[in-house]
C-alpha cells in the first residue's frame, strides 16, 4: 500500500505540473464540471487502485529503473524491521537476489574484491577494497574508514580514499577530534544517516558546516563474533542527494560478504605471523645450541626480529642489573639497517658499544621492569611516566610505545621496548605475538648469559694462572721478621705532604704502612699478625715495573694518611678505612701499561673488564688477598660493615681511573659553585672521596722538586717501555711514550699539571682547606717546568 501511495503522490505531482499548460487546464476543467477543485492524494490513490493497468503502463513508460529499485529496497528494509510481516504468499520478502540480478556491475565489484584479496590478503587492504566497492555502489563522493583497537574497540586510525601513497596503497592517518558520528556508531553499532542541517539530538547541528561533506552515512563493520572491526563513513557533497534507506541496504549487503573476507584475511595474517615467529624461534634455538653467539649478537638478532614482528620504527632491549637495581643496554635504538650494516662492516675501533644505565622505575621501560606488566601506550607525551629528554636530545618524536617484560624463573631479566608502530598503534594482536616471542627471548638471553659467564670464567682462569705464575703470598719468615723488628712507635714527618718514599727501602715501607694503619685505626678491631701478613702480601703483589710499583702504592697510601691525619673530622671511620686500604692497593699487579694498551692488544683483562680495565683488576686482586688464609684484616667487622667497606674500597680504587676524574670534577665543581654541596649527602661524599683518591694518586706532582723529578724519570721510563712494545707491534706510540722524543717531557708535564693536577688540588682545597700545601707545591713545580720548557724552546730556536 505504501508503494502505491508513493506512486500516487508522484503521479499527482506530475498531473499538477501538466495543468500548467492551457490545454490540460481546459481538459481538467471539463472533467470536473467546470469547477477549479484540486485533485487530492486520496482521489488519485483510489483511481490507481481501480485502474491497475494504467498504473502498470505509467510505471513502465514514465519511471526510471533506478527509482523503482529505490522504492523496492526501501520497502524491503521496512518489512525487515517488522519480523511478523509477510507477503501475500506467506513468506518473508527479500530483495537481495533481485538486487544482485539487476546490478551485474555489483557482482563484478565483488569478483574484483576477491581477486584483489588473493594478491594482498591483509586486513587493512580488505577493508580498503570493501570500502571502495561500497562507495562506488552507492555513488558516494568519498569515504573514510576508521580502524579500531582490538582490545578497547576505540577508533584510532583513519584511511581515506583521498590519501594513497606512490604505490597506490592506502596511507593511514590519525583520526580527528571531530569524528563524532563515527565514534557514536562505534559505540552503538547502529548505522546512521545524517545531512547538513538535520536536527538530531545526538549531534551538533553544525557538525558538517566546516566540511566538504553535506551528507554522511556511517555503518559499523563487525567480525562474525560481533566484535567491532571498523566504522565506514561515506559522504556526498552539496550537489549530491542525501543517503536513503536503500543505500544503507546496499552497504549492508556488501558488508555481509566483506565480513567473511575480513575474517579469513585475519586468519591468514595470523598464520603468516605464526610462521614467521616459528622460523625466528628455530633460528634462535640454532644460535643457542649450535652457534653459541655472544650476548651482543643475540640482542641484535632479537631486536631486529622484534621490530619486524610488530612493524615498529625503533626497538630497544634493556637488561636488568638486579644488584644495582638498574636497567642497562649496550645495543639499543635499533631502527636503521644502514646503521647496523655500518656497525658490522666498519672500523673495529668504532664498534665498542656505549652502555646506558638508569634506575629501575624510571621511564616506561623502568616501570615495566618494576611491575612486570605490559604497557601499550598510544600517546607517549600524554603519559607522565614518559621521559622526553631523549627526544629533546635526538630530535626524534616518540608517539606510540609497546613495552614488555622478559621473564626467567618468575623474575624480570629484561625489557623489550618498541617505538612508533609504522601504521597506527600497537594492537592486542601485537601484544599476544610479542608475549609468545618474549618467552623464547628470555630462554635465549638466559643461555647467552650462561655462555657469556663461561667465556668470562675462562678468561678469568687464564688471568688467574698468569697472576699465580708471577705472584705468591708473603713468607712466614717475612712476617716473623716484622714481628721481631716491631712496628715503629713514632715516625717523624710521615704525616707531612712532603714525605719522600725514596728515602726508605721496601721492607721499611711495609712497616711504615702498618704504623700508619695502626695510628689511624688502632688494633682493637684488627689482628696485628693478619695486618702485617696482608701488608707484606700487598707489597709482593706489586710488580717490579719502573713506576706503578710498591713505592708508588706506599706513596699514595702515605699521602692519603696525611690527608686523613691533618683533617680527621672530614671522613667517617669506615670511609677512612676504605680510603687508606684503597690507596695502598690501588695499583696491585699493575703491568706498566695503560688501559688503552690493554684494549688494543686484546689482553685477557680487557676481555673481562671493558671499562676501567686495570682498576677493576686492582680491586679484584685486593679481594683475592683478603680471601687468603690469614689475610682478612676485616674479619672482626660485622657483616654490614664488611660489605660497606668493600664497596667503598671498590669505589676508591675505580676512582683512580683518570677517565672518571673529569666527570667527577665537573659534578663536584657544579655543586660547590652553586653552593649545594653537603657533607650529609652520601653522593656528595662519594664525589669528594673520588677527588681525594685522584689527589693522592697524583701526589708526586705535589712533592718537593727533588721527589718530583725523580718520579718523572721513572714515569717516563715506564712510558718508553710501553712505546717500545707498541713499535714492536707495528703501531706508532704517542710522542710522550716515544723514547726517541725526550724533548716532549717538559711539554707533557706542563699539560699534565695544568690540565689535571692543578684543577684537582684546587677543588680539593675548596672543600678540604688543610690540603693547601699540596696545591702550593704543585704550583711551584709548574713554575719550574715552565722555565724548563722555555729553555728547551730557546735551545730549539
Amino acid at each position: 500500500m505504501e508503494i502505491v501511495t508513493r506512486i500516487a503522490s508522484s503521479f499527482a505531482g506530475l498531473w499538477r505540473n501538466r495543468r500548467r499548460t492551457q490545454h490540460e487546464t481546459e481538459n481538467l476543467h471539463n472533467r470536473n464540471n467546470s469547477n477549479n477543485e484540486k485533485l487530492t492524494d486520496i482521489q488519485i490513490t483510489r483511481y490507481l487502485q481501480q485502474n491497475p493497468e494504467f498504473l502498470d503502463t505509467f510505471i513502465m513508460d514514465e519511471i526510471q529503473l533506478e527509482q523503482v529499485e529505490r522504492w523496492m529496497i526501501r520497502k524491503t528494509q521496512r518489512i525487515r524491521k517488522i519480523p511478523q510481516q509477510t507477503g501475500k504468499n506467506g513468506r518473508k520478502t527479500s530483495l537481495s537476489r533481485w538486487k544482485f540480478c539487476v546490478h551485474a556491475d555489483k557482482r563484478q565489484m565483488l569478483q574484483d574484491l576477491i581477486n584483489s584479496l588473493q594478491l594482498r590478503p591483509t586486513k587493512m587492504h580488505v577493508l580498503w577494497e570493501l570500502a571502495s566497492c561500497i562507495c562506488s555502489a552507492v555513488n558516494a563522493d568519498g569515504f573514510r574508514l576508521y580502524l579500531t583497537d582490538a582490545e578497547a574497540e576505540s577508533l584510532h586510525l583513519c584511511l581515506s580514499n583521498n590519501f594513497i601513497d606512490e604505490n597506490g596503497e592506502p596511507k593511514p592517518l590519525r583520526i580527528k577530534s571531530d569524528a563524532a558520528i563515527p565514534n557514536f556508531v562505534a559505540k552503538s553499532r547502529e548505522p546512521i544517516r545524517f545531512s547538513r542541517g538535520d536536527c538530531d539530538h545526538r549531534f551538533e547541528p553544525t557538525i558538517l558546516d566546516k566540511s566538504e561533506m553535506a551528507h554522511v552515512m556511517c555503518q559499523p563493520i563487525v567480525y562474525p563474533d560481533g566484535s567491532l572491526v571498523a566504522v565506514l563513513e561515506l559522504w556526498r557533497r552539496d550537489c549530491g542527494s542525501p543517503f536513503y534507506e536503500e543505500d544503507e541496504e546496499i552497504g549492508c549487503s556488501y558488508l555481509v560478504w566483506g565480513g567473511i573476507a575480513i575474517h579469513y584475511a585475519h586468519l591468514n595474517l595470523v598464520g603468516l605471523k605464526h610462521r614467521k615467529l616459528n622460523d625466528f624461534l628455530l633460528a634462535v634455538v640454532k644460535s643457542i645450541f649450535q652457534d653459541m653467539v655472544s650476548m651482543d649478537m643475540l640482542v641484535s638478532k632479537i631486536m631486529n626480529f622484534a621490530q619486524r614482528l610488530v612493524d615498529a620504527d625503533r626497538a630497544s632491549l634493556f637488561l636488568v642489573d638486579s644488584k644495582n637495581k638498574e636497567l642497562y643496554a649496550t645495543i639499543f635504538d635499533i631502527g636503521c639497517e644502514d646503521k647496523i650494516s655500518s656497525g658490522e662492516n666498519g672500523n673495529e675501533n668504532n664498534t665498542v658499544p656505549k652502555e646506558i644505565r638508569f634506575p629501575i622505575g624510571t621511564g616506561i621501560a623502568g616501570q615495566v621492569a618494576m611491575t612486570g606488566e605490559i604497557l601499550n601506550i598510544i600517546d607517549a607525551y600524554a603519559d607522565t611516566r614518559f621521559n622526553r629528554s631523549i627526544d629533546q636530545l635526538t630530535g626524534y618524536k616518540t608517539e606510540t610505545i609497546l613495552c614488555m617484560p622478559i621473564f626467567i624463573r618468575g623474575s624480570v631479566i629484561g625489557v623489550v621496548q618498541m617505538i612508533n608502530k609504522r601504521t597506527g598503534y600497537f594492537t592486542k594482536e601485537d601484544e599476544e605475538a610479542f608475549e609468545m616471542f618474549a618467552v623464547y627471548c628470555g630462554l635465549a638471553l638466559h643461555h647467552a648469559k650462561l655462555f657469556d659467564k663461561i667465556r668470562r670464567s675462562e678468561q678469568k682462569y687464564r688471568v688467574a694462572l698468569e697472576v699465580l705464575s708471577y705472584h705468591n703470598t708473603c713468607s712466614e719468615q717475612e712476617v716473623d721478621k716484622c714481628l721481631t723488628v716491631g712496628i715503629p712507635k713514632k715516625i717523624p714527618g710521615i704525616d707531612s705532604y712532603d714525605f719522600s718514599p725514596f728515602e726508605i727501602n721496601d721492607f721499611q715501607k711495609a712497616l711504615y704502612s702498618v704504623y700508619m694503619f695502626k695510628d689511624l685505626f688502632g688494633l682493637g678491631r684488627f689482628d696485628k699478625t693478619n695486618l702485617i701478613r696482608f701488608t707484606l702480601t700487598v707489597k709482593k703483589n706489586y710488580r717490579r715495573v719502573p713506576y706503578h710499583n710498591w713505592t708508588h702504592g706506599f706513596s699514595v697510601a702515605n699521602t692519603m694518611y696525611s690527608i686523613i691525619k691533618n683533617c680527621s673530622s672530614i671522613f667517617r671511620p669506615n670511609e677512612c678505612l676504605a680510603l687508606f686500604i684503597g690507596s695502598l692497593c690501588h695499583d696491585l699487579d699493575h703491568r706498566g701499561k695503560n688501559n688503552k694498551f690493554m684494549l688494543d692488544t686484546e689482553s685477557p683483562l680487557a676481555a673481562i673488564y671493558s671499562t676501567s680495565t686495570m682498576e677493576h683488576h686492582h680491586f679484584n686482586q685486593t679481594v683475592t688477598i683478603l680471601q687468603q688464609e690469614g689475610h682478612n684484616i676485616f674479619s672482626k667487622l660485622s657483616s654490614t660493615e664488611y660489605k660497606q667497606v668493600l664497596s667503598l674500597i671498590k669505589h676508591c680504587i675505580l676512582a683512580t681511573d683518570l677517565a672518571l676524574f673529569f666527570p667527577n670534577k665537573e659534578k663536584l665543581n657544579a655543586l660547590v659553585d652553586n653552593e649545594t654541596f653537603s657533607w650529609t649527602i652520601s653522593e656528595h661524599r662519594m664525589l669528594i672521596q673520588a677527588i681525594a683518591m685522584t689527589g693522592a694518586d697524583l701526589s708526586a706532582s705535589a712533592k718537593p722538586w727533588e721527589v718530583q723529578t725523580e718520579t718523572v724519570k721513572v714515569i717516563f721510563a715506564e712510558f718508553y717501555d710501553q712505546g717500545d712494545e707498541e713499535k714492536r707491534a707495528g703501531r706508532k706510540p704517542i710522542p710522550m711514550m716515544d723514547r726517541d722524543k725526550p724533548g716532549e717531557q717538559a711539554a707533557s708535564q706542563l699539560g699534565f699539571l695544568t690540565g689535571i693536577c692543578i684543577p684537582c688540588y684546587t677543588l680539593l682545597h675548596r672543600l678540604i682547606p688543610e690540603t693547601k700545601p699540596m696545591l702550593n707545591m704543585c704550583n711551584e713545580n709548574l713554575s719550574k717546568w715552565q722555565d724548563i720548557a722555555k729553555g728547551i724552546r730557546k735551545f730549539d730556536q
